[in-house]
């Protein structure tokens, strides 16, 4: 196994394990993909990735995290991503969505315009939802805590996404249970503070979760890989950890679902995480091992040679690239040269590649 060998999950085959992670451009009005999102994602799969992410998506309006940010609420969400994925399928690459919904962090300004909430007047919204009245942090607005309906209409919101996200023709779904949005906060302890069937102990709090999958799964065709992007640790004492996600990980797999995307944190603003080049990597090494189920590998994953050797080592299945491929579309490009491997050069562009 290396950077470059194909991989095979369920019916869609991928031509290397580079992923281009999902992460948010701020660059949506009401949700619709434009014509950033055209070439961003586009020209990614140019670049010869194998998998391309598109960011995370809400499932509701009010799960956005800014404003801007890309949806898949609405039936008229699905024709301007439908362009995309036919695009992105064209140049041989797979298209795949994070599925999303951002609980009590929703509401906020883009990063260039500073972050933080963003009030009604501004082109906000109220409430923001969560598991318990907890807000992320002393500025943000205090969550209202889901009731039974509520909770019903979030799986259904998830499932909602999921017949649009076939419907736009993407061939992976990964459901975002990480950095302190909606599922990742009933998951925690530090976030979720319910006594009722969705609280409590590993059972209650890995629940609503466990409704999302099987929503879904219900309405994506069994041929279609689903992953899911754990927060594996919140890096808090007493916060989700890594022993829980082995678990959750072990009881999601039965379910459908195919790989663990293994980021952490954001659960609260000031944890103390130690960064670093592959710092997260031992998380998808640890859940692939005692889970047995596929991961991958993210954070801070920058050289070729880096990536390659997590894949060589065993410790993931795929290896999700974000800022390095921000900075450079063609990082796979760059990578199969260092690596000594094959990697499709677009037609158009050929004539400009290093020769042997």
């Amino acid at each position: 196994m290396h950077l470059f060998a194909p991989l095979k999950i369920r019916e869609v085959a991928l031509r290397n394990r580079i992923v281009l992670s999902p992460m948010c451009q701020y660059s949506s009005e009401d949700g619709f993909a434009n014509d950033w999102h055209l070439v961003h994602l586009g020209g990614r799969a140019v670049g010869g990735a194998g998998l391309i992410l598109a960011e995370a998506s809400a499932v509701e309006a009010r799960g956005r995290i800014s404003p801007n940010d890309l949806g898949i609420y609405r039936d008229a969400h699905v024709e301007p991503l439908r362009r995309i994925t036919r695009f992105i399928h064209a140049q041989g690459a797979a298209a795949g969505i994070q599925l999303a919904h951002a609980g009590r962090k929703a509401s906020t300004a883009r990063p260039w315009d500073g972050g933080g909430p963003v009030e009604e007047a501004d082109g906000g919204w109220r409430p923001v939802v969560g598991p318990s009245p907890v807000p992320f942090a002393d500025a943000y607005p205090v969550p209202e805590a889901l009731d039974g309906a509520g909770i019903a209409g979030v799986v259904g919101a998830f499932a909602d996404a999921a017949r649009r996200a076939l419907e736009a023709e993407f061939r992976v779904i990964e459901l975002h249970a990480a950095h302190g949005y909606l599922l990742h906060t009933f998951l925690s302890p530090l976030a979720n503070r319910r006594t009722d069937r969705y609280g409590g102990d590993f059972a209650g709090r890995t629940r609503l979760l466990r409704e999302v999958v099987a929503a879904v799964r219900g309405v994506w065709p069994e041929r279609l890989p689903l992953f899911v992007r754990l927060s594996v640790t919140d890096w808090v004492d007493g916060g989700w950890d890594v022993d829980q996600s082995v678990q959750v990980a072990r009881d999601l797999a039965p379910m459908g679902v195919d790989l663990i995307d293994c980021s952490s944190g954001g659960m609260v603003p000031r944890a103390t995480i130690p960064v670093g080049p592959g710092y997260q990597v031992p998380f998808a090494e640890r859940i692939r091992r005692e889970a047995g189920v596929a991961t991958g590998a993210v954070g801070l994953i920058e050289e070729p040679r880096q990536a390659d050797a997590i894949l060589r080592d065993g410790q993931a299945d795929l290896v999700l690239v974000g800022r390095a491929m921000l900075r450079d579309p063609y990082w796979p490009q760059r990578a199969a040269r260092e690596l000594g491997q094959d990697a499709p050069v677009p037609a158009q562009y050929a004539r400009a590649w290093p020769r042997d």
